[in-house]
């Protein structure tokens, strides 16, 4: 029995309750969940019609592409949606004041959409209010699997009692790897993730996921490579 489910289950015979789980210590480690994410993938969305010809005549495909960003400690996702219906880019951040997570989008017209939430359960669910449309809307990010993921965006008005509507969804798969294969490798030296391209310091080969991985291991590798160092001592 681990540690937090044996201080949960004394918790209850005592009857107060468990501790908070640890907090992450940086953006980067808060974001770490997201890892899955980073890759290119394609997309298929459709509307919610009345009909399954409505929405088969809706139906569009999209690229999307997740990978990292650094500034300083500062760490963030930055999203690609090529020929996307609704949304071209975005970045996902860590909140700073509260827990949970803020997804800025921008649309194809340069407008932006800012939610924020939650992620439970591999579910991440960010709210805003839109001033312009009065309505309430929900943007629902499911992590399904390590090649399979959903969003959606619902809708309501604004203080309305009922519940969301949902508007559209997209589905995707990540480009290049078939769905019963497990991803299996070394670590990503700087986030985590899967490492998957190979760079080289003091002719020694490490591993990251992405090019914002990478650009930022070579811009201070004596970083990275004295924390996985640390990192590997404490598993031991």
């Amino acid at each position: 029995m681990s540690t937090a489910v044996l201080a949960a289950v004394l918790a209850v015979a005592l009857g107060t309750a468990p501790p908070d789980p640890p907090k992450p210590t940086s953006a980067r480690e808060a974001l770490q969940p997201f890892n899955i994410l980073i890759g290119s993938w394609r997309g298929t969305g459709y509307p919610e019609g009345s009909s399954k010809d409505e929405r088969a005549a809706g139906l569009w495909t999209e690229t999307i592409t997740w990978g990292w960003r650094f500034k300083g400690d500062d760490a963030w996702l930055a999203v690609t949606f090529e020929k996307g219906k609704y949304y071209a880019t975005g970045e996902l951040r860590c909140l700073t004041e509260k827990p949970g997570y803020q997804l800025v989008l921008t649309a194809a017209d340069k407008s932006t959409q800012t939610f924020s939430g939650t992620l439970k359960d591999k579910v991440l669910t960010l709210d805003r209010t839109d001033p312009p449309t009065g309505e309430d809307q929900r943007l629902v990010i499911s992590l399904l699997h390590h090649n399979r993921y959903l969003y959606r965006f619902d809708a309501r008005p604004t203080g309305s009692s009922l519940g969301f509507i949902k508007k559209f969804q997209v589905g995707a798969t990540k480009e290049g790897v078939p769905f019963a294969e497990v991803p299996k490798g070394p670590e990503c030296i700087v986030s985590g993730g899967l490492g998957t391209i190979k760079v080289t310091y003091n002719g020694k080969e490490y591993l990251v996921c992405c090019t914002g991985c990478r650009d930022e291991f070579k811009a201070d590798p004596e970083k990275y490579i004295k924390e996985a160092e640390r990192k590997a001592k404490e598993k031991k």
